[in-house]
């Protein structure tokens, strides 16, 4: 049996461990009244909530849990959790003492739903104003609890470190690292018989992100974000940047004399070729002529040809 603590107008959710053989029975919470008889306070079938009180049963962790909220001091007392039988005598689980207060709670945490994530850490703070022994204990089949200022719990690092706050009285900071899935559950922060439940889920890794190490001489300026590093920007010209920074063209330039040194040759050969048939071996005057006025055209577009060749290479090196 143990005590939990809750602030006027609070809300408050309690797991209650049954065993395997109940699996498919009726679960309940029930108050204990001054005649010692246990009124029902919400049960699994029917209804499964009430104005202030909700259930739900989760067979494969063998957990039902229960939630209570809006409680006034006249909510406080002796509740037990229980199976419903169906021949004999009903089955109470476990049991606790809520007490309801104006006050601070004598045991609380800043919520009793946590996430975290697969390979990370999450951090739960209980704040106590009682003295005793103070525990984390996993609510399982068998319940363990962190023994000293550190240690492991089901195979996860666990710390515990106690503090003073000057508002909240003392602080007893649990740290899970290095969590795995396996370490969802229900958890308990203890504090002499106080105990407070809170639910850790942990969540597997959704997206992966990949990095990308950008190296650059330039010392940083006051106008870059300092959490988000600018890339240097894309070369686009068709140049090589040099070791030294300088841009080397050497390559190009060797392109650009055989661009012109192709057409070049054509026209030399074709020029010699007429001059060696027309002017060396004797022919007529007439054939003479024809002879010209059939090469000329052709000594032109020869010409033309390196002409325009010429030119696409002095704009193709200007851009």
């Amino acid at each position: 049996a143990y005590r939990v603590s809750v602030k006027t107008g609070g809300s408050i959710t309690i797991p209650c461990r049954y065993d395997q053989k109940y699996k498919t029975h009726v679960k309940y919470l029930c108050k204990i009244d001054y005649l010692q008889r246990c009124s029902t306070v919400v049960r699994t079938y029917p209804p499964k909530s009430t104005d202030k009180a909700s259930i739900s049963d989760d067979i494969n962790q063998l957990t039902v849990t229960v939630t209570m909220t809006d409680l006034e001091p006249v909510d406080s007392g002796r509740y037990w959790c229980a199976v419903e039988m169906n021949v004999g005598q009903n089955v109470m689980t476990e049991w606790f003492r809520l007490s309801v207060t104006p006050r601070t709670p004598e045991l609380y945490v800043d919520q009793q739903e946590v996430t975290g994530v697969e390979g990370e850490s999450v951090i739960v703070n209980c704040y106590y104003s009682d003295t005793g022994n103070r525990k984390w204990c996993r609510i399982g089949g068998s319940v363990s609890c962190m023994v000293g200022n550190s240690g492991t719990l089901d195979g996860t690092s666990v710390t515990l470190q106690q503090t003073a706050d000057a508002t909240r009285s003392n602080v007893l900071t649990v740290t899970m690292s290095g969590l795995k899935m396996d370490n969802t559950g229900w958890y308990r922060c203890r504090v002499g018989d106080l105990m407070m439940p809170v639910h850790i889920t942990v969540r597997r890794q959704t997206t992966t992100q990949s990095t990308t190490t950008v190296t650059t001489t330039q010392a940083p300026t006051t106008e870059q974000s300092s959490f988000s590093p600018t890339a240097e920007p894309v070369q686009t010209d068709n140049t090589v940047q040099g070791p030294e920074g300088g841009k080397e063209k050497d390559t190009m330039s060797s392109i650009d004399l055989k661009v012109l040194l192709i057409p070049l040759g054509m026209l030399v050969v074709v020029i010699a070729g007429v001059l060696v048939t027309t002017f060396i071996e004797p022919h007529s005057l007439n054939t003479l002529r024809g002879r010209t006025f059939f090469y000329l055209p052709k000594i032109g577009n020869a010409v033309l040809f390196l002409l325009c060749t010429i030119i696409a290479v002095v704009k193709f090196r200007a851009n």
